[in-house]
């Protein structure tokens, strides 16, 4: 199941290209938004294979609280904390159907900015953290994974990332990507067209 979501960003650029043909600066931010750090976008990459639904967030830290650097006050923890809450309950954020009977088997946060946390995960791809944020300055990235379980898959058609644009205004726009049994696709998501269908 990971070889389709580590997939999704190669296999869905010529979409992408044709569908961005006539909007010229959507075709910039999508592009943009495939490998780059840009302050008010994300990535998300979804795949429904079976029962199975792999989701992966990957947005700036600023997205998502408002800074970059490491939380020292208490008021910065606090919004770390509060932040790391809302991600470990992910249900409402991707607005997935009660009917389809989605239960959540896993769920995986990484970021410099949550030390701490999920150390034996962090240390294991410590090497990885150190690149990206030599790479980066002094950017900060969210990675979110998660894994359901769907009892009713076929009532499962679509995402609906309304709740996560309230929940993080600092999220403009989503470059969301998915495959399903129709196939794949991708589309730039903004809180006024936050949905995307399998």
């Amino acid at each position: 199941m990971r070889h389709l979501l580590l997939a999704l960003p190669f296999a869905l650029l010529p979409v992408i290209a044709h569908a961005a043909e006539h909007h010229y600066h959507d075709h910039h931010d999508e592009h943009a938004s495939l490998g780059s750090h840009e302050h008010g976008v994300a990535q998300l990459d979804a795949a429904l294979e079976g029962t199975v639904l792999e989701i992966e967030l990957r947005s700036p830290a600023i997205n998502l609280l408002g800074f970059e650097h490491a939380a020292n006050s208490a008021e910065d923890k606090r919004k770390v904390a509060d932040t790391r809450a809302q991600l470990e309950q992910p249900d409402r954020l991707f607005g997935l159907s009660a009917e389809a009977g989605c239960r959540l088997d896993e769920a995986r946060l990484e970021s410099p900015l949550f030390a701490g946390k999920d150390h034996e995960h962090e240390h294991e791809h410590e090497h990885e953290h150190e690149h990206e944020q030599h790479d980066a300055g002094t950017h900060s990235d969210v990675h979110a994974h998660y894994r359901y379980d769907c009892s009713a898959p076929d009532a499962l058609t679509g995402l609906d990332l309304q709740a996560l644009f309230e929940a993080f205004p600092g999220t403009e726009k989503i470059q969301a990507q998915v495959i399903g049994p129709n196939g794949q696709q991708g589309k730039l998501l903004r809180a006024k067209q936050a949905q995307i269908t399998f």
